[in-house]
């Protein structure tokens, strides 16, 4: 029996960062890691977009021992895969990002790296460089 309803898609899922400096932070995606911002919302909110992934910042308290455990625990905040992961680390570094785990291949089969936003989140972008 054939469905009557699609099944629903999701399109996009975004993290909401809590910064302490909304200006700076917009600064970081956008400068740093290409992504564009609008106006942000009442002066506190902001969504950047980058080949269809979104971003959301929210100047607002964060908890500073929660974000000093992930640092030294090197849990991550966010995961994006790239395509032209070599090229994307060059940008990064020549512009200025704090790199807390250069460029390297895993056992699992990606190449990745860890960088930190100035507000502390931990990234970690990589790409599928062999089937595991």
């Amino acid at each position: 029996m054939a469905a009557t309803e699609s099944e629903p898609c999701l399109t996009v899922l975004a993290p909401q960062f809590l910064v302490d400096d909304l200006n700076g932070a917009i600064a970081f995606y956008r400068d740093v890691l290409g992504f564009s911002f609008g106006e942000p919302w009442g002066g506190f909110y902001a969504i950047g977009e980058r080949d269809g992934l979104h971003i959301h910042l929210k100047e607002a308290r964060k908890n500073a021992a929660e974000r000093a455990h992930r640092r030294d625990n090197e849990h991550l905040d966010a995961y994006g895969d790239v395509k032209g992961i070599d090229a994307f680390y060059n940008r990064c570094v020549a512009r200025g990002a704090t790199i807390l785990k250069p460029l390297s291949e895993t056992p699992w089969g990606t190449k990745d790296f860890y960088l930190q936003d100035p507000e502390g989140y931990i990234l970690a972008f990589g790409e599928t460089i062999k089937a595991t």
